[in-house]
């Protein structure tokens, strides 16, 4: 399966949910531990968040590679307000 929902469509009615994204890597921020990935499709963008044990796959990726990835959806303890998806 390509992805199960938009990079757009997200929202906390999602929580919990196991979810499959595919899209371009607009940043990637690795903040020792954890890497923060902003996600965008044509529809919107998610913020990925991937923990130390994707450490390897992470650090490979660059701006711009297409992705696809799978992982359950959690809510920000923080909105990030510039974001639709919260």
């Amino acid at each position: 399966m390509l992805r199960t929902h938009t990079c757009g469509e997200l929202s906390i009615s999602n929580k919990n949910q196991e979810v499959t994204l595919s899209g371009w890597v607009q940043r990637s921020r690795d903040l020792g531990g954890m890497t923060f990935i902003d996600l965008r499709d044509r529809y919107g963008i998610t913020q990925v968040v991937c923990n130390q044990e994707l450490t390897a796959i992470t650090s490979a990726i660059r701006n711009e590679y297409i992705i696809q990835v799978t992982g359950v959806v959690a809510k920000r303890d923080q909105e990030n307000e510039k974001l639709l998806t919260g």
